[in-house]
């Protein structure tokens, strides 16, 4: 197991990381996160699109959801096809312009036909951004340095969504929904300019010694079907997806639950969903990437520990906060917190410890050649099951018990789909055997 979970980290080139790495490690989190301020923006413009097109909530789920995750994930592949053919930061910089394009359609929009199509073409533009950044970041930082890096930049957005949906509330309430799709867009046309004039770092700096070969151009059909025969890579998107179906069907729940179960108003339940979670889980995504690094040149087997630690102890927190009866704390600033909350913010710093420790194991299982696509297939995988499947599967839990549990029903749906989270617990196991052997 140490031989193949330790790839790149001994026998590394004489290379300094140094302040271009940083700041372009910056720059790549600021794409990140103008990305999902644009994806998240839609939750405080449903009631004036809505009422503007005059169509209902499951037109505007397909647009926010299952529309935008199902090209999302067609063209996933290939964009991670032309990350390993490409020169990333040009190819970063295209899609930084597509964007801001797709996101200055949808503010223009005279039709809800015409939005449904733009935020498509927001997914096709988003599809190479996450596989492209992470294969630079692996190019700009050696292993051991590699899992804060990449807690850097899968954090950014986390800590930008709450400042982006409060102020985009505003913008929305005293300006409109196309001024906040507009003023969206022009920060992403800066940085696919920052972009251009970047220089590409040299794939496999820190892996020209690493003992995961280098493998000949295959198809893109048989370059996947190479992937997912690879044992451990396979078990270890899947550990991420099934992570993500449980994680991303709490976010969008949590505020229907705290709003039937405890008694908040909407705009209350938005705020501290937002905020407590998202400032936790901003936090424990940095220090679990601090973490990694500071152990697994200890210890192999840190990379596979602190996901699992992070899964177990998360969901005993949720269980725990699902469960807990209503009551307040206290208020502050005259919002009313449950105690429950307490809970809350726990499961949210645990539960994003999987993300930089395995993002970065990827990048240590596959050659150095096929890191786009393998990245492409983990954001596949855990976005079919994250944005696709996980709120679907809690809404359908939640109309079956509504017989016995009524209003109560989505508490114990949602206790249902945190099981998941059990399951990657075993596949990290079979990821650590997997790598031992191949070690």
């Amino acid at each position: 197991m140490g031989a193949a979970l330790n790839v790149g980290v001994h026998g590394l080139p004489a290379t300094r990381v140094g302040w271009r790495s940083h700041g372009l490690l910056l720059l790549l989190a600021l794409v990140f996160a103008d990305n999902f301020v644009g994806r998240q923006i839609l939750a405080v413009m449903i009631d004036p699109i809505k009422t503007e097109f005059g169509v209902g909530d499951t037109a505007m789920g397909l647009i926010s959801g299952l529309a935008f995750a199902a090209v999302y994930a067609v063209l996933g592949l290939p964009a991670g096809r032309l990350v390993d053919r490409l020169p990333r930061t040009r190819l970063l910089a295209l899609s930084c312009l597509l964007w801001a394009l797709a996101t200055l359609a949808c503010g223009l929009a005279g039709s809800f036909l015409v939005l449904a199509i733009a935020r498509m073409l927001v997914a096709v533009s988003e599809s190479p951004t996450t596989s492209a950044s992470l294969s630079v970041i692996a190019d700009l930082y050696p292993p051991h340095r590699r899992s804060f890096a990449i807690s850097c930049f899968t954090a950014a957005p986390t800590f930008s969504s709450i400042i982006g949906l409060s102020i985009g509330a505003w913008v929305v309430e005293h300006h409109g929904w196309r001024s906040a799709f507009i003023a969206l867009s022009l920060p992403a046309l800066v940085f696919g300019v920052l972009l251009a004039l970047a220089r590409d770092p040299l794939r496999g700096r820190w892996d020209l010694r690493s003992s995961v070969p280098a493998t000949p151009p295959l198809s893109l059909g048989n370059e996947a079907r190479a992937l997912w025969a690879l044992p451990a890579y396979r078990c270890l998107i899947l550990a991420g997806g099934l992570t993500t179906l449980s994680s991303y069907a709490i976010g969008m729940w949590n505020t229907s639950f705290l709003i039937r179960s405890h008694g908040l108003s909407l705009q209350h339940a938005g705020l501290l969903a937002g905020v407590i979670c998202g400032v936790a889980a901003g936090i424990g995504g940095l220090f679990a990437g601090w973490l990694n690094d500071r152990l697994s040149h200890r210890g192999a087997h840190w990379q596979i520990l602190i996901p699992v630690l992070g899964n177990l102890t998360a969901l005993a927190a949720l269980v725990v906060y699902l469960l807990w009866p209503a009551g307040v704390l206290g208020v502050w600033a005259g919002v009313p917190i449950p105690q429950a909350m307490l809970w809350c913010a726990l499961y949210s710093f645990f539960v994003v410890w999987w993300v930089a420790p395995c993002y970065n194991l990827v990048t240590q299982l596959v050659p150095t050649s096929r890191r786009g696509t393998a990245m492409a297939l983990q954001t596949i995988v855990s976005t079919l099951l994250g944005v696709g499947i996980g709120p679907v599967l809690t809404g359908v839990f939640s109309d079956l018990l509504l017989p016995w549990w009524g209003e109560e029903s989505l508490r114990y749906a949602l206790v249902l789909v945190s099981l998941p989270l059990l399951g990657a617990v075993g596949l990290l196991g079979r990821v650590a055997v997997h790598a031992g052997r191949q070690g």
